[in-house]
């Protein structure tokens, strides 16, 4: 029996397909990351954002985040999960919690500074994080919020890790061991 397997590329596609379905372009999350980063990067442009967030996309664990978390929001969207789990996402119940777990595997994958800027995102919802998050009451939004937020702040924080070291540290001389 020959086994099938899904191609990477295959999972990229998807990712960007069912963010297009949602109404999330590329260019509005790069806006939020371009506000994230512009005052610590000079020479920063919009294409530089742009081309961060492709980066972060072609990371296998961010397309599986982002395909479940889209594909919850739908089913939920067509009652095909359970009532009661239909109920908590339709209403993006402030204590459910598990839209905000998904999306750590995305900001994980760029360190500390990727969780303060999703917590960041997710307090202030700019753009078009706003956007969705105001439209819950006509569809479910509850995941594709905090996934465009970590998304964005995952391709900030790639841009803050490719940046010099500026910082000035001053480190004592070693004392030899044998004094």
């Amino acid at each position: 029996m020959t086994k099938d397997y899904i191609h990477l590329k295959h999972l990229e596609s998807r990712s960007y397909e069912l963010l297009a379905e949602r109404g999330v372009s590329i260019e509005e999350i790069a806006e939020i990351v371009y506000d994230l980063q512009s005052s610590y990067v000079d020479t920063l442009t919009m294409q530089d954002c742009i081309d961060n967030l492709h980066a972060v996309m072609q990371k296998r664990e961010v397309q599986n985040a982002i395909i479940t978390g889209i594909e919850l929001d739908i089913a939920a969207e067509k009652g095909l999960l359970s009532p009661l789990l239909c109920d908590l996402l339709m209403r993006d119940e402030g204590l459910y919690g598990i839209d905000e777990i998904l999306t750590l595997s995305i900001v994980n994958v760029y360190g500390s500074i990727g969780l303060t800027n999703f917590g960041y995102l997710d307090k202030l919802k700019p753009g078009i994080i706003g956007k969705l998050n105001d439209e819950k009451d006509q569809r479910c939004n509850t995941f594709i919020d905090d996934i465009v937020g970590a998304l964005a702040a995952a391709a900030a924080s790639r841009i803050a890790h490719a940046q010099p070291q500026t910082d000035e540290i001053s480190v004592p001389p070693k004392k030899p061991s044998h004094l």
